[in-house]
């Protein structure tokens, strides 16, 4: 490999399609109310049917459905009322030919009844007497025992996050403790000589605050995993590859987030190409051209170049996927988006993808453009446009797709 050469470039769907590393997190057992986004290492399956009885969904009256037939409030159908259902507790009657019992939502459905009829639809003609003006079809206004989950179905799927829903459901089955992949330990490692810490007070000529590792760090936890920052590393030869080999054995993911510069490239793939093998070093995308995708010791290693712009939207595109490849979920989780038209035009380059930085007011994405250096271009924006590989770029009031952020 040359100094001045990229060893392969790939476009972003090649990465996303093909660079999957095999390796995953292990499992560990973590409590339900932990388990928010987190992913099942196998189905959970139910141990018994939901709701597990037949119950309401309305306020209203048990009865046979048969017995409402020809209802209407110019003919009513009159039923005994034979007590009532009382919630949390087991009917203490029947439902026979010509009775009704009296059902408040959620309740248990008395035997001999296949319906509930909604109070809405009756009235108290005279005391113990129900008057009914519609007719109700068998299972109308219930739930079956089984209804929600049949008893050994899947409760949840392995290899998807779990959401908010999922744990309502887990918990009504009785499901306090599960499985999950354990978070994917993503180590943040930031090079080059004019890169200082955040708490640098003053600045001496040429020097940066690292921006870029706390960002990244954001977007590993938003993407389910567990930053772990190892510092900065000096644009000394070997500086780069001694902490490689020290972190390596205790990480899931390695982000370098590397200079710019043809030699800042170079000492980034030479230290990884040194522990493992490099599978792309450049990918078609503005920003973000320098990136470099790798296995070492069968854990991946993101280069990044080392403007913050290029690097986190790079990053969005291959690491989040990646993290949540790691942490066992089979797909990333969809991004909210939302539809809106440009208000200007937008030039692009035929055979790369541009990620284009957009506000969004009123349904018009108004493009906010800047140096790939300036990171206040990301907090502007709402979120970003992509102009895919074929296109030369975008006309102004054409309808396009926003990718909105978090």
């Amino acid at each position: 490999m040359t100094g001045r050469e990229f060893f392969r470039t790939r476009t972003v769907a090649e990465a996303l399609a093909g660079f999957r590393p095999a390796r995953r997190t292990p499992a560990e057992t973590v409590p339900l109310a932990d388990a928010l986004h987190r992913v099942p290492v196998a189905p959970v399956r139910a141990p018994a049917a939901l709701p597990g009885f037949a119950r309401s969904t309305v306020d209203g009256f048990a009865v046979r459905a048969a017995d409402t037939y020809g209802a209407s409030e110019g003919l009513p159908s009159y039923l005994d009322l034979a007590g009532a259902v009382l919630m949390g507790a087991a009917p203490g009657v029947e439902v026979g030919p010509g009775r009704c019992v009296a059902m408040p939502t959620g309740g248990v459905l008395p035997d001999g009844a296949d319906a509930v009829v909604m109070v809405e639809f009756t009235a108290e003609t005279m005391p113990g007497t129900i008057e009914v003006t519609r007719p109700v079809a068998p299972g109308a206004g219930l739930v079956r025992a089984d209804e929600d989950v049949a008893a050994g179905a899947d409760l949840v799927p392995a290899g998807r996050p779990l959401r908010a829903p999922d744990l309502g459901l887990l918990a009504a089955a009785g499901v306090v403790d599960l499985a999950v992949h354990a978070r994917p330990r993503v180590v943040i490692i930031s090079t080059g000589d004019e890169v200082v810490a955040p708490s640098t007070a003053t600045l001496r000529p040429g020097q940066v605050r690292d921006a870029t590792a706390s960002a990244l760090a954001g977007l590993v936890r938003d993407a389910g995993g567990e930053p772990v920052y190892a510092g900065i590393v000096p644009d000394d030869p070997g500086a780069l590859e001694a902490v490689l080999r020290e972190v390596l054995p205790g990480a899931d993911l390695v982000v370098v987030s590397a200079g710019s510069s043809v030699g800042a490239r170079d000492e980034t793939a030479g230290a990884v190409a040194a522990l493992g093998e490099i599978w792309c070093h450049g990918l078609a995308v503005k920003p973000g051209k320098p990136t470099l995708l790798a296995e070492c010791a069968g854990v991946p290693v993101v280069g990044l170049p080392g403007n913050p712009l290029s690097a986190l939207v790079v990053f969005r595109l291959v690491g989040v996927p990646l993290v949540g490849r790691l942490a066992g979920a089979d797909a990333p989780p969809p991004e909210p988006t939302v539809r809106a038209r440009l208000a200007r035009d937008v030039p692009s380059a035929a055979g790369r993808l541009d990620v284009v930085q957009v506000t969004v007011r009123d349904g018009v994405a108004e493009p906010v453009f800047g140096p790939s250096a300036l990171l206040s271009v990301l907090t502007r924006a709402d979120g970003c446009v992509v102009v895919g590989e074929p296109a030369t770029g975008l006309d102004a009031g054409a309808e396009v797709e926003v990718t909105l952020y978090r």
